[in-house]
């Protein structure tokens, strides 16, 4: 695992030197946001990611044009982080469910072995942003 509050220290000294340099909506301010949310949605903080990735997404539909393929750098994320917020709130309503009903012996832990590409319903979820914009 790493070491992720020395990797947010060194995007966010990335950020702050950008900022200074770059004008406002500059590509590669977007770049260190997603840098950012993709840490937080590592350590499992998932409204930081997503606040992140948006903010990501709001400086490239501001400096690209509609149809760039950069912006689905930013789609893709925000649906990863959805996903695994989902993935996530499931698992833990299931576990909890699971474990209230049959204890510590339950055959229903065999369900947390998969992957969420391994359940249907987690396949691909940013395809529909990407369809819902024009990409696909």
């Amino acid at each position: 695992m790493g070491d992720y509050s020395k990797a947010l220290e060194f995007y966010e000294k990335s950020l702050k030197i950008r900022e200074k340099a770059l004008p406002s909506n500059h590509p590669s301010l977007a770049t260190s946001y997603n840098n950012i949310g993709g840490v937080y949605n590592n350590m499992g903080d998932y409204s930081k990611a997503l606040e992140c990735h948006e903010k990501s997404l709001k400086i490239s539909e501001k400096a690209l044009p509609p149809n760039h393929p950069d912006l689905a750098y930013s789609y893709n994320n925000i649906g990863g982080v959805i996903r695994q917020q989902d993935f996530y709130d499931q698992y833990s309503s299931s576990y909890n469910d699971s474990h209230y009903r049959h204890g510590n012996n339950s055959n229903s832990y065999d369900f947390y072995g998969l992957t969420p590409v391994e359940i249907p319903q987690f396949q691909y979820p940013s395809h529909t942003l990407l369809q819902q914009n024009g990409f696909t």
